[in-house]
């Protein structure tokens, strides 16, 4: 969520004007990192691209790190909710997992400048697997796993070890995926629902 559209009715100017600048700020660097790459950005690319004075930035970050870290945790933040509601209306543990990748990797591809976002800059973000938002997508999943045991949906099993191995694979596969022209959701979200229900039945009978 913006953080325009995060604040009430009764925000004044001034938390309105620093929810804008800073929205603006990401807006811009989203799509300098986009073109040019966040190695070759530089801070005077991405005010350049808004109305602010150049010091204005630092208002608000302290370096374009900073800005990475925020558009990924903004972007994180949304996957999240979104697989999370894609898996709650699974009826067997096929479609749990198909549903949650399919809802990640179809994020990622829906928007164009998201998807040269994380396309230019894989290498960095990919760095970047330690951040809090990522470890919260494993918590989750792990959560949701040891929910659908629970109701007999799915064979027990190590849910933080399944949820390790899925996020990762998630997150590396969409890595592939980005590097394709046009890319091709449902065949990466088959090929990982028949690699972690396979292992799920196998756990089943042992």
């Amino acid at each position: 969520m913006s953080d325009l559209a995060s604040l009430g009715p009764g925000a004044g100017r001034r938390e309105l004007t620093k929810a804008a600048n800073r929205a603006a700020i990401l807006r811009a660097a989203g799509e300098v990192f986009a073109e040019i790459g966040f190695g070759a950005a530089s801070v005077r690319d991405v005010i350049r691209r808004t109305d602010l004075a150049s010091g204005t930035f630092y208002n608000y970050f302290p370096d374009k790190e900073s800005v990475l870290h925020a558009l990924i945790d903004e972007i994180a933040v949304e996957a999240r909710t979104r697989v999370r509601a894609a898996r709650r209306g699974a009826g067997t543990a096929e479609s749990f997992i198909a549903a949650g990748f399919r809802a990640y990797f179809a994020y990622l591809a829906e928007d164009p400048l998201r998807l040269e976002l994380l396309r230019r800059n894989a290498g960095t973000i990919r760095a970047m697997f330690e951040d809090p938002s990522v470890g919260a997508g494993v918590d989750e999943l792990r959560d949701d796993l040891a929910a659908a045991v629970s109701v007999g949906l799915m064979p027990a099993h190590d849910t933080a070890l399944m949820a390790t191995a899925m996020m990762g694979a998630a997150l590396e596969v969409g890595f592939r995926m980005l590097d394709e022209p046009e890319p091709r959701i449902e065949r990466a979200v088959a090929l990982l629902t028949t690699v972690f229900a396979a292992g799920l039945e196998r756990m089943g009978e042992l």
